[in-house]
Order: C-alpha cells, then structure tokens, then sequence
C-alpha cells in the first residue's frame, strides 16, 4: 500500500499537506535552487522519510554537514516559531539509522571497486580520456580478458598498460594499433589520479551494493552516508563512482515493476557534475540508467543548482521535483528561471516563473505525481522540518557509530590477491630466469668451444711433440745403428788384422823364418 510522504505545507494554507505518493517515488526526482535556499533541508527531509517509512537510502555529503541524520533535533526559539507558522504542535525528534562511507576510509567504512568492474568507458571518463584514448583503453581491457589476467587494483592497470605498450607489435594484428602516445597519456592521466587518491578507490573487498539496500530491526531503511567533502576535489571521481554504483545497481537488482515503496532511493548531490563533459556514449548510458532502474524499484533524485544542468532527456524522466529560488540576474539565470517555470505543470493561481525569484529560504515549488501517476499542479510550499539536528556530528560520534555498524569489520583490511601484476611479474621473472639460463648456455657453449680449440691445440702441439721425439729417436737410433755399423766394421777389421798376425805367427816354420831371414839377411847381410 503506497504511503503519503508529506514534504511541505502550503504557503497559502498550512493545513493542506504537499506529499510525495511512495508507490511513484521510483519515478526519480529533483531538487534544484541557488546555494543558501534550503536544498540541504529538503534533502534531509526526503531522506529521514524514505528510512521511516523502510526505504534505504544513499546520498552523498558534500559538505559535511548532512550528517546532523545521525542525531536527533533539538528545539530552539527559532525553530518552536518556524514550526507554529506552519500549524505544527510539536515534532518528534529522531535519529536516523545510518551508515558511513568513505572513498579514502577516513570518515566512513572504505569503498573499493575493482577496475575490472569499473569497466573502460568509466574509466575514461575517470580519466578524462578522449576517443582515442578511451578505443586504446578499451583495448588493453579486452587483452587482460583474453588472456585471463584480472584487473584489480590499481598496480594491475599500471602492470598491464607496461606489458601491452611493450608488445604492442604483437597485438596490432588483433587488437588493432596500440600507438604510444595513446598509451603514454593513459599513465600519466592514471598518475594524477593516484595523486589525488583515487587509487584507494580500487581493490578488494569489493563494495557489496546490496549492502546499501538494508533496514534496521524497526523496520527503517538505512541511510548510507558518503563522505564526500574531500571527494569533491576530485569531480570525475566522484562522479564516476556514483556512476558505477548506479550500473551495478541496475545490474544486480531484478526486475519488481510498480511497487509500494523503492527498493532504495538515491540522491546525487552536486548532478552537474554527473554531466560536464561526458561523452557521447557516457551520456546516453546514463540516461538508458535513468530510464530504466525505475523497474528495478530505484529511485534517483538529482541535487543541482539549475535545472539546465541536466540534459533534456533526463529531466523529462524526473517525475517529482523541488524548485527553490533561483536569482535572475544574467541573461543565463534567466534562462535557467524560464527552464525551470517551463517544466511544471502551470498553477492558475500564480505566475510559475516569477514565483521561482522570489521564493524564500525553506520555501520551493513542488509538484509530484498523483495517486495515478500524473504531474500535480505546481504548489507554492514551506518544506516541512527535519526530526534530526542541524549541526553536524562529532568526529568521536561518527567513531562510535561505524564501530556498531551492521558492515563494521568487513571493508576495512583490504585483500591482495595474486591478479594481473602478480601474473606479470611472474611473467617478467620466468622471462629473466629464461634469459639467465640463455646467457649461461651460451656461455657454457662459449666455454666448450673454446676448450675445444684448447685440446684441438694441445693435441696438435703433441702431435708435433710425439713427431719430434720420433724424429729425435729416428735419428739417434741412425747414429746408433751408424756408430754399430761402424763399431762392426772396426771389428772386423781388428779381427782380420789379428787373425793375419796369428797367422803369420803360426807359421812359425821355416817357411815363415825364412821369409823373415831371407828379407833380413839381405839387411844383415849388408853388415
């Protein structure tokens, strides 16, 4: 059964009630006025009524002070008048069931996503990638998931940017040019965004987005706070997360049509951002998001100064809208006052466009969806007011509460598990174990050859040695078998000389005296 959520009373007669049909409030919304016009209050007002009536819901805090949620008001002479003026005897003060976040886990549980999930086209948004950039992007994604390497955190992305631009010769034929300059630019753009801590963002445990969708134990929705204030500095981070928690919504939520009440109602603070310089085809995802997470049962409010910053075919998606006051005093303010009158259905009883001037703080212009799904009249409205305090938290309170949150101890220890980096490492370590053991085989082999030559040269130096020797021992047995030789020829001839002598001395006969006799005797004869 839908619920009547009475939003603001009207400036005419306080005792008619401007509300907002829960069965239509998945039929998005805005809430739009200069600064200082009582959008925050509005905010808060929508916020504490989605969770008491058992809407979780998630906003951003872009200025820190929107935490007050988290504590029940408190009555002061300002507010006891403020609430008489518009029929109200009291108001029950409360606090809302919350949760905190925090992109960096300083004022809330961390936030991480792993790079993978955030995908290339928010990526490139992230980095504010041009077309070409984002096709390379695009690119080095679909190699990481050919050859199963997971994107993670962001030493994974940084990992794998290094090895594709290092073999981008051998993916051009499949994946098409990969040109440096294309690859440079995506690292320095995902340097600066380290610096600015965007790099927190991605790891593990990965957000559970239907984390966000949970009641308390008296049936509230709880409100998930984020941390925004320091997340502001970077825009297209923060716009991009919000993003990505809109596509994972949209991805995991079934289908519920028309419902009694959202599943959980999401207010994006700050819209413009959302927009500004948004591709083509990151403009016309998000509004295929817009248009169709209705049936998935999720509302989405968007919080900006001037309706023109969104684009028509998302403002002509939102069914609920806030107006406060917006000052006309530039051709541009101007043109965003008559934007603004345009898109309410007019009320006969005032002039839409000049009402939107001279609306004061707390006071707006409303027009929600009837019973039967129709833009009511315009209504000329004081935004009712919050049961939470004004003032925001304390640090130490903040403390206390994430300590007893139902995700206390879940997100907090991030996870390193082994992913692309890792597996590259590994990769860079078995290719320089490879080309070690090259390095040592050639220098095995080198070593090899060279005592090959040795022993080839040492052989032939003995080869020469032996043929020496031989040479050497060829000649001295010459001279021995010479010096023989002639030691046989000396011996014969002292053999044939001795055997002459004893055969002259064996015939010591007459014959050999006479011979002897006969040769002397003609000496002696001579005497």
């Amino acid at each position: 059964m839908s619920t009547p959520i009475i939003i603001a009373k009207k400036t005419t007669d306080t005792t008619q009630n401007i509300v907002l049909h829960s069965q239509f409030a998945n039929r998005h919304g805005l809430i739009a006025g200069a600064t200082g016009t009582g959008k925050t209050v509005t905010l808060k007002v929508l916020a504490e009524s989605f969770s008491r009536i058992g809407v979780p819901v998630f906003l951003a805090d872009a200025k820190g002070d929107v935490s007050s949620l988290a504590q029940a008001g408190s009555s002061n002479s300002k507010f006891d008048e403020r609430i008489k003026n518009l029929g109200i005897d009291s108001i029950p003060f409360a606090a809302s069931p919350m949760v905190f976040w925090d992109l960096f886990g300083e004022q809330g549980h961390p936030i991480r996503s792993t790079v993978s999930e955030i995908g290339p086209l928010l990526l490139a948004q992230m980095l504010n990638l041009n077309d070409t950039q984002e096709g390379v992007l695009s690119a080095v994604f679909r190699i990481a998931d050919d050859q199963g390497l997971l994107l993670i955190d962001f030493k994974d992305l940084k990992a794998m940017l290094v090895y594709v631009s290092e073999h981008a010769a051998e993916f051009k034929a499949e994946y098409g040019n990969l040109s440096p300059a294309s690859l440079g630019a995506i690292q320095r753009n995902l340097l600066a965004l380290a610096d600015q801590g965007g790099d927190q963002f991605f790891g593990e445990p990965s957000l559970n987005i239907l984390d966000f969708i949970q009641t308390d134990a008296d049936g509230r929705g709880y409100i998930n706070l984020l941390a925004a204030d320091k997340l502001m500095n970077t825009p297209k981070l923060y716009a991009t997360f919000l993003l990505w928690m809109l596509s994972e919504l949209f991805e995991q939520l079934p289908e519920v049509g028309d419902m009694d009440k959202p599943k959980l109602v999401f207010f994006f603070d700050e819209a413009h951002l959302l927009f500004d310089n948004a591709s083509a085809a990151l403009q016309e995802k998000i509004e295929q998001v817009v248009r169709l997470i209705r049936s998935k049962g999720v509302g989405i409010y968007f919080v900006t100064q001037n309706p023109l910053d969104l684009p028509e075919t998302v403002l002509g998606q939102l069914g609920n809208r806030v107006q406060h006051a917006l000052r006309a005093f530039t051709p541009k303010d101007q043109k965003a006052v008559k934007t603004a009158a345009t898109t309410f259905r007019a009320n006969p009883e005032f002039d839409v466009e000049q009402a939107i001037t001279e609306l004061g703080v707390g006071e707006a212009l409303i027009s929600c969806l009837d019973e039967q799904g129709i833009p009511q009249i315009v209504e000329r409205g004081w935004i009712m007011p919050p049961y939470s305090a004004f003032s925001p938290i304390s640090p130490e309170i903040r403390k206390a509460l994430m300590t007893q949150s139902i995700v206390a101890g879940i997100y907090e220890q991030s996870v390193d598990r082994d992913s692309a980096y890792e597996r590259l490492q590994q990769k860079v370590a078995e290719r320089q174990q490879q080309a070690q053991a090259d390095i040592l085989a050639k220098e095995q082999a080198k070593q090899q050859e060279i005592l090959a030559k040795q022993q080839v040269k040492e052989a032939e130096v003995l080869t020469k040695q032996q043929a020496r020797e031989e040479e050497r021992l060829a000649k001295e047995q010459q001279k021995e078998a010479d010096r023989a030789a002639k030691q046989r020829e000396k011996l014969i001839q002292d053999t044939v000389g001795t055997f002459a002598k004893s055969a002259a001395r064996s015939l010591g006969g007459s014959t050999g005296q006479k011979i002897v006799r006969g040769l002397l005797g003609s000496l002696f004869g001579g005497k």
